[in-house]
């Protein structure tokens, strides 16, 4: 009984996550409502090449037609262009095989052999992708069931031509959708949070009473923004690639160069979330050992005022828009001449002691190199 009850509460979780993924694809443009939009689409060309096929063709051969839609069909259109030429090369290459083997030398046991040996070479060359098992697999059939016969082949190469016509057509009449905007607005979350952080990390180095539970959970939440960054630079990709040979035009109206901008963010968000995990390290253990409330008032204040400059960058940086250079590099200058200001008071002021100096300069490194990279980065953003 009581693994039916689990097996039960197993079907309707998944039953309920089905409906809430189908309930966000209906809502609003997105990664769901591509992909079932995706599914819809090679179902129509799947049945209409099956069909076609049907009618016209052996029932043979009248396979081939369905499943040659169900490769041209991928994510982007440029995938699909890319992955039903291979495949009709694929074919082309197994059939001919099929067809010189079986004319020169009959249909026997070794000729099948020789077959697949070359057939399997031939399905090496890097050209032919993740398709070039479709040699050896297209050679069996034309050797098999079509005992090498030239009406045999023309019929597969007429099927493989249905399928990829009614696919491709299907693919171009109702292209993805292009998402250009939404990755720049993805781009401009993560930077918002980076900002929030470093202002939060301001508010906690300058305060009396230091909260250990909210450094502890930021430490953590690097770890799921680094996630996050990955999550983005990948659908950035993917979406790079849909915009080639896609004839619908991006949503929002970004610009050509929006999205290798947007790229070079996540690299520079990447290279300043390295600082950021480490001076959010440093505060963390220095407030573990009270290390952090020895540091001297002016200084935390000072640097604070170091961070939310950098913050306001950040924020410069990840704006959707274009970002005015000379607002960006004024910015910049700020942080810059206020990490500075910070370093030259520090080396000025009254001693402190040796475990404060020592956690002053660490914070004072990994701010040097936050901004530093911002500033690198910035710069490669601008020539892209």
């Amino acid at each position: 009984m009581p693994r039916q009850v689990d097996a039960a509460r197993r079907i309707w979780s998944a039953v309920t996550d089905r409906s809430d993924y189908l309930r966000r694809a209906a809502r609003g443009a997105g990664a769901e409502r591509d992909e079932v939009l995706l599914g819809a689409k090679t179902v129509l060309a799947a049945m209409a090449a099956w069909v076609l096929a049907r009618y016209l063709l052996p029932p043979a051969v009248s396979t081939f037609a369905p499943f040659t839609a169900l490769v041209a069909l991928q994510a982007t259109v440029y995938r699909s262009m890319r992955d039903c030429l291979q495949y009709v090369l694929a074919m082309a290459a197994g059939a001919a095989l099929a067809a010189s083997l079986a004319a020169s030398a009959g249909v026997h046991g070794w000729t099948f052999g020789i077959l697949t040996l070359i057939s399997l070479c031939v399905g090496k060359i890097r050209r032919l992708g993740q398709q070039g098992t479709q040699v050896a697999i297209v050679g069996f059939f034309a050797f098999s069931s079509g005992q090498g016969q030239i009406d045999y082949i023309g019929h597969l190469v007429a099927a493989v031509g249905i399928g990829a016509l009614c696919g491709l057509a299907v693919h171009l009449v109702l292209a993805p959708a292009r998402h250009t905007h939404h990755r720049q607005q993805a781009v401009t979350g993560l930077y918002t949070t980076m900002a929030q952080r470093l202002k939060s990390l301001a508010d906690t180095l300058e305060a009396s009473d230091h909260d250990r539970d909210h450094l502890r959970q930021w430490r953590r939440d690097w770890h799921g923004l680094s996630a996050e960054c990955e999550r983005i630079r990948h659908a950035i990709d993917t979406e790079i690639e849909n915009g080639r040979m896609n004839p619908r035009r991006s949503v929002g109206g970004g610009t050509g160069d929006a999205l290798p901008r947007a790229r070079e963010a996540i690299t520079v968000a990447e290279r300043s979330m390295d600082h950021l995990r480490s001076m959010t390290r440093t505060l963390d253990f220095a407030l573990d050992s009270g290390e952090l409330g020895g540091l001297p008032a002016a200084f935390r204040t000072r640097f604070g005022a170091v961070l939310r400059s950098a913050a306001t960058a950040m924020l410069a940086i990840g704006q959707a828009s274009r970002t005015d250079p000379d607002l960006l590099d004024e910015r910049i200058d700020v942080a810059a001449m206020e990490l500075e200001r910070v370093q030259r008071q520090e080396r000025t002021s009254p001693r402190a002691s040796p475990a404060a100096q020592a956690l002053q300069g660490t914070l004072l490194t990994d701010a040097g190199r936050l901004l530093a990279d911002i500033r690198s980065g910035w710069q490669s953003i601008a020539r892209t």
